[in-house]
Formats: C-alpha cells, sequence, structure tokens
C-alpha cells in the first residue's frame, strides 16, 4: 500500500507538471509556424519547417526597445526595494526604539491597498513633480508597492538570526552600518533570493502602472509595448507567438535557476527560533 501511495502520488505530480509545461510548449511551436500552419494544420503538430525569422522580424521591429527597459527597471526597482526593506527589517527586528512596532503595523497595511484605488492620487503627485512619462514613476512605485511583502517575507529570517553573532561584532568594533552590511545583510541571502524572484515576477509582468505613467514608446515595458506589436503584426500569428515567448521566457529561466533557493528561503523564514 506505501509503494501504491507513492506512485500515485509521483503519479498525480506528473500529471499536474504535464498540465503546466504543455500551454509553453505549444507557445514556442505556435511561435515558429506561419498562418498557414497556424489555421489549416493540426494545432498541437510540430512545425513543418522551422521559422526562427520570427523571432528576427519582432527584435528588429523594435521590442528590443521594450525588452531592455523591462529589464533595467526590474532590476533597479528590485535593487532599491530588496535594500530598503532589509534596511527596515533589521531596524524593527533587531534595534529597540519605542515606535518599531507602530511602522511594522504601517508597513503591513501596505498591503492591504489596492493597486488600482491609488493610481489617480499617484498620477497627481508625479504630474507635480514632472515624472509623468519618465521611468522613475514606475520605479518608484514599483519599490513602495513591493516594500510590505518583502518586509513580511524577511522578518521571519532575521528573527532566526542568533544575538551572539551582532554582539561579537560590536565588541569587535564594529558600527551598526558596518554589522549591517559586512554580517547581517550577507547572511540573509537565501530569502534574499526569495524575495528578488518574487519581485521581479510582479515587475516583469506589471501592466496597469506602465499604461498609466508612461506614454512615450521609448520609455515604454514589454507588456505595454506589446500592444503596439499584436497590432502591428495582427495577419502574422507567428509574430505574435514569438513576442509572447519572449516576454514569458526572463521570467521561466529565473524560476528555473532560482527554484531551490526560493523555497529555501520561505522555509527559513516561516521557522523562528
Amino acid at each position: 500500500m506505501k509503494r501504491l501511495g507513492s506512485f500515485l502520488l509521483y503519479l498525480s505530480l506528473a500529471l499536474v507538471a504535464i498540465f503546466q509545461i504543455f500551454p509553453i510548449v505549444w507557445l514556442f511551436l505556435f511561435s515558429l509556424k506561419d498562418n498557414r500552419e497556424i489555421f489549416s494544420g493540426d494545432p498541437f503538430a510540430l512545425p513543418s519547417q522551422f521559422r526562427w525569422e520570427n523571432y528576427t522580424k519582432v527584435w528588429e521591429g523594435g521590442i528590443g526597445i521594450y525588452f531592455w527597459n523591462s529589464v533595467w527597471i526590474t532590476a533597479l526597482a528590485i535593487l532599491f526595494t530588496v535594500l530598503f526593506a532589509s534596511m527596515a527589517t533589521f531596524a524593527i527586528t533587531r534595534m529597540k526604539w519605542k515606535l518599531s512596532k507602530l511602522v511594522l503595523g504601517l508597513c503591513m497595511v501596505g498591503m492591504m491597498i489596492p493597486i488600482h484605488s491609488s493610481i489617480i492620487p499617484l498620477f497627481k503627485m508625479f504630474l507635480n513633480v514632472n515624472l509623468i512619462d519618465s521611468p522613475w514613476s514606475i520605479v518608484i512605485t514599483y519599490t513602495a508597492y513591493n516594500l510590505p511583502i518583502t518586509i513580511m517575507i524577511l522578518l521571519g529570517f532575521y528573527y532566526t538570526l542568533p544575538r551572539e553573532i551582532e554582539e561579537a561584532a560590536i565588541i569587535d568594533g564594529c558600527s551598526v552600518p558596518q554589522m549591517f552590511f559586512r554580517i547581517i545583510l550577507p547572511m540573509t541571502i537565501p530569502v534574499m533570493s526569495t524575495t528578488v524572484i518574487i519581485n521581479m515576477i510582479y515587475n516583469w509582468n506589471e501592466f496597469v502602472f506602465v499604461n498609466t505613467f508612461i506614454s512615450s514608446d521609448h520609455y515604454k515595458t514589454l507588456t505595454v509595448g506589446i500592444q503596439n506589436f499584436i497590432g502591428q503584426y495582427m495577419t502574422d500569428w507567428g509574430a505574435i507567438g514569438a513576442t509572447l515567448v519572449i516576454s514569458v521566457l526572463p521570467i521561466l529561466l529565473a524560476f528555473i535557476f532560482f527554484s531551490n533557493k526560493v523555497v529555501e528561503g520561505l522555509s527559513s523564514s516561516a521557522v523562528k527560533g
């Protein structure tokens, strides 16, 4: 019975994996076909000829600008979010001051604010400081909205850090900034990897803020710029498929390579003491 149970468990997991992977494989094959194969042939069949020119076409058509905008905006927002969240979590969990619990509560309240309810106030604020149609409006918004969830993930891990390490650092003459950057921050790399992946998924796939604050094609990210390509290549479905594959690939690769770090970080931050 034990072997049967293990077999059924692995069989169920295999079926779930197939259902999860199949749409990605189908989209990739779709992107290598022309319209004739897409509409007249078997939608699940392999392409008779792998049309890699679909990728060349959309990249030369300008999607590279949107792609690199997504890369540097996402990376910069992740850097600010993880750094500021680490500083805030260190101050809340490792330092004694009267308003620490109040500040933590305010950070958690940020998770309850719906995105759509803040678009108009944010638009007016960025308009007053001349940040509309500027990538900095997106970086600031991503950083602010991801801080609460990032702090929440970091909290459990920071509580588990032994106090003796900090006491030894102080005895050796470390200041608070030196202790944070040289000792505490390197120790939190596993859980930081988790927050980086979560922030990357949100920032890369975000649509509403970019569509609202950015009007110039020069600053649009991939999720918004992809609309232009769908309109431009409306009759070329293979090119549209190639565009979608390009938008999905970075997140997929990041999760494949860092999935172990994500699990490790989540498990370590969930255990206290």
